[in-house]
């Protein structure tokens, strides 16, 4: 069996990598000492939960603050750091705290997991990748921690502060303060609300750019082409999508930008989304498709390969050659971001296809939400997660698990492949 899975490619190693997590997680959250007494867990339920978890998304068919015992929501956080760290990140770290070797293959599954461009450098990088979650996940919570213990005893407030922290660095949209509420009684809250978009943010533009612009000690022209367009995108995206939403909907200011930065893959909420008109929530659609950066701990289609896909058809239109920041792109880059983006929109489509087959009586709108929440793992809901049916329960789990892989299977393993051995002559055929 070990030797079957060692010949399989780092793509499919990594898919089985993170589908064991899930089973075993929906596993450990089964168990009478991971629920709370008198609650009943289906087991439907208990898998959907460690999906969410593990692909760091925050849909949820039970409230985990109502449903888990302090070990069910324990083994939560562990399965939210598991996802969004990646199994092959963790896996490298309890090597290397073991004081093994990271072995050729191992460093292949890594490079592959974080989209990283060569294989050297792979142990350092695993270093800084968990010391850099390590001291956001501990500033996160102790600025937490001021907030929640006004609220909460001191011990029940260090155990929220803690998985508030984890679930928003990782980009996961779940909380523990029970009644499906979310964090909607601190929408008024300045500190949570700015310490948790600090932490989606962080969490979302990916550990490439967070080490290089620490060792570029800040300075803008000595980034490479790929931080300068992550950085960028993002800026923008959250500008102008905390301004539709305000335009959209009765929020503040501050609810309106706390919302635009969630949807790139968190999934909190300050204010119930269903309220919001129809405008609004395909304002946070189409941030939840794009979603956050590569080698992050957030989904969606990747803020580059927006990118790359807004400057190919710029490209076309104009006749002109793809170029950012005094860089010229690579050719190869538009097809890839067409392939990734493409797969995306059939999964999505063919998701909301027959979830909208399955439960006839819901809005459309809300299905397409939710199924784009579940395929770039954001979490948010227009509140139809827990009276969705079991089929329509284990179509997200597919998506969810789809949308954590991401680029990572879909586009490597059905679409880029080498050596062809017959070649055909070109043909015709009209475009446009």
């Amino acid at each position: 069996m070990i030797k079957l899975i060692k010949r399989q490619s780092p793509g499919r190693i990594i898919a089985l990598g993170f589908a064991s997590v899930i089973l075993i997680g929906s596993l450990l959250l089964m168990l009478p000492i991971s629920v709370r007494d008198g609650v009943h867990l289906r087991y439907i339920d208990a898998l959907y939960t460690s999906t969410s978890a593990v692909c760091v998304t925050g849909l949820i068919a039970v409230d985990a603050g109502d449903t888990f015992t302090p070990v069910g929501q324990f083994f939560l956080a562990m399965l939210i750091q598991i996802g969004g760290l990646g199994v092959t990140s963790v896996g490298a770290g309890v090597i290397l705290a073991m004081r093994k070797r990271i072995n050729f293959k191992g460093r292949t599954l890594i490079r592959e997991a974080m989209n990283l461009d060569s294989g050297k450098g792979i142990v350092r990088f695993v270093k800084s990748v968990l010391f850099t979650t390590l001291i956001f996940e501990l500033a996160g919570a102790v600025l937490n921690f001021t907030v929640f213990v006004q609220d909460y005893p001191v011990v029940d407030a260090i155990g929220i502060s803690l998985f508030h922290s984890i679930a928003a660095f990782n980009n996961s949209g779940f909380d523990i303060l029970g009644n499906f509420q979310n964090l909607i009684p601190y929408r008024d809250n300045v500190m949570l609300n700015l310490v948790t978009c600090g932490l989606i943010v962080f969490g979302g533009i990916g550990f490439l750019v967070i080490r290089e612009v620490w060792d570029k000690r800040f300075r803008w022209r000595k980034l490479s082409m790929h931080s300068k367009v992550v950085i960028s995108v993002s800026a923008v995206l959250i500008v102008v999508g905390g301004v539709l939403i305000k335009l959209t909907e009765d929020v503040t200011w501050m609810g309106a930008f706390f919302h635009s930065v969630s949807a790139r893959t968190a999934g909190f909420s300050t204010y119930p989304l269903g309220t919001f008109s129809d405008a609004g929530l395909l304002v946070l659609v189409v941030l939840m498709f794009i979603g956050a950066s590569p080698g992050s701990t957030g989904g969606g289609i990747k803020t580059s390969t927006f990118f790359a896909l807004i400057q190919g058809i710029k490209s076309a239109a104009t006749n002109t050659s793809e170029k950012a920041f005094r860089f010229a792109i690579p050719k190869d880059t538009f097809r890839k971001a067409a392939t990734i983006t493409l797969l995306a929109l059939g999964v999505v489509i063919t998701g909301s296809y027959l979830v909208s087959i399955l439960e006839p009586h819901l809005p459309f709108m809300d299905i397409l939400f939710e199924i784009t929440s579940a395929f770039g793992t954001v979490g948010l809901s227009t509140g139809i997660t827990p009276n969705l049916c079991d089929g329509s329960k284990f179509i997200s789990i597919l998506i969810m698990y789809i949308g954590r892989l991401g680029p990572l299977t879909i586009a490597s393993l059905w679409y880029f492949t080498k050596g062809e051995r017959v070649s055909y002559p070109e043909g015709n055929i009209a475009i446009g």
